[in-house]
C-alpha cells in the first residue's frame, strides 16, 4: 500500500456506533473509505471558503407558464457566461421544469448566479451542490 498512512483514533462508543450504523446506510465497505470522503468533503469546504476555483451545479424547478420568468433566467445566465460550462433543461411535467447549470469559477460568483436565479419569482425550489475541480485533492 504505496503512499497511504495508517493512524488510529479513539472515540467514545455511542459515536462508534452510530459512526457504524451510518456507514451501513450509506453503503460503506469499511471506516477508512468514509473517513477519507469527510477529510475530502472538508477540504472542498475550505476551497469554496478560500475563493478557490471550483466547481459544482445550480440545480432548480420551476413554473415555465410564468410570465417572463424564461427570459430572466436566459438574462442571467448569459450575465454569468463566464462561469457556466453547461445547461441542461428538463421538461418535468406540463407546467414544470429542471435546470441543471454546471459552473466552474470563484466560489463568490457562482454563489451569485445561484442566489439570483433562486429568488426569482415563479422559482419553485433551488439548490447549489459544491464540488472541486479535482485539482488539489
Amino acid at each position: 500500500m504505496a503512499g497511504l498512512i495508517r493512524f488510529g483514533i479513539s472515540l467514545e462508543s455511542d459515536l462508534s456506533k452510530k459512526f457504524d450504523d451510518r456507514l451501513k446506510r450509506k453503503g460503506y465497505s469499511n471506516r477508512s473509505e468514509a473517513i477519507r470522503d469527510l477529510i475530502r468533503q472538508d477540504l472542498v469546504d475550505q476551497q469554496w471558503q478560500d475563493g478557490d476555483e471550483i466547481a459544482g451545479a445550480v440545480t432548480f424547478t420551476y413554473d415555465h407558464h410564468k410570465r417572463e420568468l424564461l427570459n430572466k433566467i436566459i438574462d442571467i445566465q448569459h450575465d454569468f457566461h463566464s462561469v457556466i460550462i453547461s445547461s441542461q433543461h428538463v421538461h418535468l411535467d406540463h407546467n414544470n421544469c429542471l435546470e441543471i447549470i454546471a459552473v466552474k469559477g470563484k466560489p463568490d460568483e457562482i454563489l451569485k448566479l445561484s442566489n439570483l436565479l433562486k429568488a426569482l419569482k415563479g422559482v419553485k425550489h433551488g439548490t447549489l451542490g459544491m464540488s472541486t475541480t479535482g485539482k488539489t485533492l
